[in-house]
């Protein structure tokens, strides 16, 4: 090969070098190519559902590829967490999780078969519902304060509704903060939870807004707290549990998207960035709101370090309470 020769064809492969590191930079070359999918943790219709729907409909008008969302209910998301830490790293299948998912469940069970820290790569917090104290409207509790001093005065009367492993945690750090003893009637999902109150089975519940938001609207039912600062226009006078109670602190229950463990940075940041731009659509964050989700992003980054700090913050709650699964 003549000099002229050898330099054109290095002048070509440095060419071709620097375009593949560019084009993997830049968002791993022509993915999504094929359809993706969003594993759900829970039955169709619920709130993790709702929102895996409207950001797969987003993401499948922008990609040019079909989103797919499998619900794969069961053993508090182990099963679906399970399903999706063995899939294939491509960005092809991601899990819609929930807190319990990624930080309650390695502290209540004993063998976990998935890694909830070490075994996804995280692309973005989603969303994070707001957390309320509800009573129904015909109680004779009309502020925290009326409620922890009937629950001072007869110790072990009073029975609240729980419906996530968040929530019933709440239930024992309320118990705590506030000195008092009421007791858990644990059920499965919000949906439950608001009809215990409805009925009248339970005194007082811990849920967030998405199955009862009607019956706040509505009037039959009233909110005594919110677990953090945000607004809430249906009772915009509510005050947040922190201020009343300072030694809790803001409680609410998240939902986000991880991918397996090994999927590359590009398609994570590619994902993440999709998932941005997708809760940002205005039509899709009024939805979302009006469903009692608030959609809520980061980086992989920072939802990684939030993963990690949640963890870290529920241990001990979860070993006090001696809940556990297995």
């Amino acid at each position: 090969m003549t000099p002229s020769r050898r330099s054109i064809a290095l002048g070509l492969l440095s060419a071709l070098l620097v375009g593949s590191a560019a084009q993997a930079q830049s968002g791993a070359g022509n993915f999504p190519n094929r359809p993706l999918k969003i594993v759900v943790p829970f039955p169709a219709g619920g709130p993790s559902d709702v929102l895996a729907r409207m950001i797969g409909q987003k993401m499948s008008q922008d990609f040019g590829q079909s989103v797919v969302v499998e619900n794969r209910p069961g053993a508090n998301t182990v099963i679906a967490a399970s399903q999706v830490a063995k899939a294939a790293p491509d960005g092809y299948t991601m899990l819609m999780a929930i807190d319990s998912t990624l930080v309650m469940n390695q502290y209540l069970y004993k063998n976990l078969p998935y890694d909830p820290i070490n075994g996804f790569a995280p692309i973005s917090l989603v969303a994070k519902t707001m957390q309320l104290l509800i009573v129904n409207s015909s109680s004779e509790f009309k502020t925290v304060q009326d409620l922890i001093a009937k629950a001072k005065a007869q110790p072990g009367k009073l029975n609240y509704g729980a419906g996530t492993v968040t929530t019933k945690l709440s239930g024992y750090l309320f118990n705590e903060a506030a000195g008092i003893k009421t007791v858990l009637v644990p059920y499965n999902g919000s949906a439950e939870v608001t009809h215990g109150l409805l009925t009248k089975s339970v005194d007082f519940t811990f849920d967030g807004p998405s199955a009862a938001l009607s019956l706040i609207q509505s009037g039959q039912f009233r909110v005594l707290a919110k677990f953090d600062p945000r607004p809430f226009p249906p009772a915009p006078d509510v005050p947040t549990i922190m201020t009343l109670l300072p030694k809790l602190d803001e409680i609410t229950v998240w939902l986000g998207l991880v991918a397996p463990k090994g999927t590359p940075a590009p398609i994570v940041e590619k994902l993440q960035q999709e998932i941005a731009k997708a809760l940002a659509d205005p039509a899709v964050k009024a939805k979302a709101d009006a469903a009692g989700l608030y959609p809520a992003t980061t980086t992989p980054a920072e939802f990684g370090a939030f993963i990690r700090k949640e963890a870290g913050r529920w241990q001990a709650p979860v070993k006090a309470t001696g809940m556990h699964f297995d």
